[in-house]
């Protein structure tokens, strides 16, 4: 499968303590109704690292039955410890998940050598295509051009999230990798320039919220309409900005999807609620675009 298109990195509603179903399947029939390729549950936006295993494969299956084959459901499926990547991905599997995620492992470092043999043991265990994840800024570590070009060559690793923030490495991994392996940006607000130089897509945040408008940016880059693109990316700016700059992802877009009125903004620890000064600016920012109820 190509990874091509816009993909929605779902939040993870919850409503007192609990994963609320209600809301998680409202969410995806947005996303279905805005036009996204795809849906990502349980990665970093969804807030896995504090879903325990049962959670984490129950929210996989609820996105699929949710989806109902009308979108990928790519599930977030990586870990810091290769065997519970393997125990996730064969569970995300057995639920229908049409793709995984799988993010560099995170705290322990490995060597690029350590990344490559990780990613190839979980390729080694799955039928479903695997999309890398590479997030520095989270993990420590970042897969090197030639570690992706290595992982290229094995047949179910089609296609990379980039989420470093440099356009350069795109440039870096289209010179590395065949043709027909994806790259998906990992930031909305380099969505156009990396689409640009040859990304295939991208694993989108703000689409939690603006769905519509994600996909659209998506779908004129990928025909070559940079000018509407453009605009686009002009106009909504100042609210993927936003989005990324007020707290630590998730919180910002769990926050602002909630004073839209389709979650709650409950969180577990160690997140919490956007702090009074920035809930403020965030209320501001969304009413600037008509997003209140």
């Amino acid at each position: 499968m190509q990874f091509s298109g816009t993909y929605t990195a779902l939040i993870t509603p919850f409503r007192d303590g609990q994963v609320d179903v209600t809301a998680f399947q409202s969410l995806i029939e947005r996303q279905i109704a805005g036009g996204v390729d795809g849906i990502i549950p349980v990665g970093t936006t969804g807030e896995s690292a504090t879903l325990d295993t049962y959670e984490h494969i129950e929210v996989i299956r609820l996105a699929v039955e949710f989806a109902a084959g009308r979108c990928q459901v790519v599930a977030g499926a990586g870990s810091n410890s290769t065997a519970e990547a393997i125990e996730l991905t064969e569970a995300a599997e057995r639920a229908g998940a049409t793709g995984l995620l799988q993010v560099c492992p995170y705290y322990n470092k490995p060597s690029q050598e350590g990344l490559f043999q990780h990613f190839q043991a979980i390729a080694g265990t799955t039928q479903l295509p695997v999309m890398l994840y590479s997030v520095p800024g989270r993990s420590g570590v970042e897969l090197a051009p030639e570690t992706v070009a290595r992982l290229a060559e094995i047949s179910n690793i089609t296609a990379i999230k980039e989420a470093g923030g440099s356009v350069d490495r795109v440039n870096q991994l289209m010179q590395a990798v065949p043709e027909g392996f994806g790259i998906l940006c990992g930031d909305d607000p380099l969505t156009l320039p990396f689409i640009a130089c040859g990304a295939t897509g991208l694993v989108s945040v703000a689409s939690n919220l603006i769905p519509d408008v994600m996909a659209r940016l998506v779908r004129a880059c990928l025909n070559g309409s940079f000018d509407e693109a453009l605009v686009i990316q002009k106009q909504y700016y100042p609210l993927m900005r936003g989005l990324m700059g007020l707290d630590v992802n998730p919180v910002p877009i769990k926050c602002a999807v909630a004073m839209a009125g389709h979650c709650r903004p409950e969180f577990r620890l160690p997140l919490v609620p956007l702090a009074a000064a920035n809930s403020g600016k965030l209320a501001d920012l969304l009413e600037s675009y008509n997003l209140l109820p």
